[in-house]
């Protein structure tokens, strides 16, 4: 957050206004002047990352083309930035108070979401019978409370009556995995920048080499789709990420020649290029590196290694890029919110698009415009805002802040000359 700033009159602005013969003497001792503020605030190039992070995953979640996550890891990035800031909290205040920080911050936004698509789920034929556990079905919504292992979701639905897709909620709920996840990481983190203090190159590597273990040495066993392989995979493919943020918190990479990490990770990167192309695959078909955890943990550290390591750590936005400080300052300010609502955007974009076909203009002269993969987005996007718009304001509450409908940043006004 952007360390405020105290305004006041300075010690030569009231000398002008009051002439010092005629100051009263103190019958007090005088307040300590505060210290000057600290300069800067929010990283803009840690803002831009984020933002970029985002995009690309709606992009993702849109065309499914398979090159974005290489050409922009997002989510080895954004899990990088997280562990930035949770050793920063961690520095300078107590461990559980940093926890019960961050959870504040997480959860109600999701129970808001929670609460919302489960009704949906529940209004559509969802219930207790549905998987034939009814015990098992009521444990599993605890899930949506506190979302330790994934929450439970219907796979079939009516799609109400035809207007969706029968598996609308299991589209809905993707981007729960990385809540999830990020749980995790949150409750371990003073663990891990323990362990990072006392071996910290061995801290970072650990969660990149029990991956490795794990999928090469038990990926055929028959519990692979349960719940705790399910969080340990996403635990290990983006552990060495989250503790590769903490290292530069912590000055860990500061304290290395500065050729080593342009040096190595270029190479880990190619390790995991190397493992994705060798993989068993259907050659009529491109390769995805998120489904594979191997490769995907390799190009995601090498990656965010090289992004690190280039950080020039702006306060203020370079010239090219202030035209977009007003949309990047609102993704951050609603990045849980538009992680959380965009898919269910996506979603309800095919039935708007749909009735498209039955207008005979359209038809007729517009088929290219109808199946376009552009075309879905470009109806999500306004929904996206309108679901932050609408729902947003949960994030400011959760972060004990004035609630807002738009967090659109104002443009900063001249200040008024001194009056004499």
């Amino acid at each position: 957050m952007t360390a405020p700033t105290e305004y006041g009159f300075s010690q030569d602005t009231v000398q002008l206004r009051v002439p010092v013969m005629h100051l009263p003497e103190p019958d007090f001792d005088p307040e300590p002047v505060a210290p000057p503020a600290r300069k800067g605030g929010r990283d803009r190039y840690l803002d831009l990352l984020r933002a970029l992070a985002l995009v690309r995953v709606v992009l993702y979640h849109n065309f499914g083309w398979f090159w974005l996550p290489i050409v922009f890891p997002s989510m080895g990035v954004m899990f990088a930035l997280a562990g930035m800031l949770m050793a920063r909290s961690l520095g300078s205040r107590p461990a559980m108070g940093v926890i019960r920080g961050r959870l504040r911050r997480l959860l109600p936004p999701m129970w808001l979401f929670g609460a919302i698509v489960v009704t949906a789920q529940l209004v559509d034929g969802w219930g207790p019978d549905a998987d034939g556990h009814p015990g098992w079905w009521w444990g599993e919504l605890t899930f949506w409370i506190l979302p330790l292992s994934t929450p439970p979701y219907a796979n079939l639905l009516h799609g109400f009556s035809g207007h969706l897709d029968h598996t609308w909620a299991e589209q809905i709920v993707v981007p729960l995995w990385y809540l999830r996840a990020y749980l995790w990481y949150v409750l371990l983190s003073p663990l891990m920048r323990w362990a990072l203090r006392k071996q910290p190159w061995l801290t970072l590597f650990a969660p990149l080499a029990i991956s490795i273990a794990m999928n090469s040495l038990f990926a055929d066993q028959d519990f692979v789709y349960g719940r705790v392989w399910e969080n340990a995979t996403d635990f290990t493919t983006f552990g060495s990420c989250w503790i590769l943020g903490m290292a530069y918190q912590e000055g860990v990479l500061k304290r290395i020649p500065q050729y080593v990490v342009p040096s190595i990770a270029p190479l880990v990167m190619v390790a995991g290029w190397w493992y994705l192309h060798t993989r068993p695959v259907d050659p009529s078909s491109p390769t995805d590196i998120e489904s594979w955890p191997i490769a995907q943990a390799l190009w995601s550290l090498g990656f965010v290694a090289i992004l690190l390591h280039v950080s020039p750590s702006w306060e203020q936005w370079p010239r090219p890029l202030e035209r977009w400080n007003g949309l990047v300052s609102l993704l951050n300010a609603r990045a849980v919110s538009v992680y959380l609502w965009h898919q269910s955007a996506l979603v309800l974009a095919i039935p708007l698009i749909d009735p498209l076909w039955t207008v005979d203009f359209v038809y007729k002269h517009m088929q290219w415009l109808l199946t376009s993969q552009w075309f879905p987005l470009m109806v999500a996007v306004p929904l996206i805002a309108l679901l932050v718009l609408l729902f947003g304001w949960i994030e400011d509450v959760a972060a004990k802040r004035r609630p807002r409908l738009f967090p659109y940043p104002r443009r900063k006004r001249g200040r008024r000359r001194a009056a004499i």
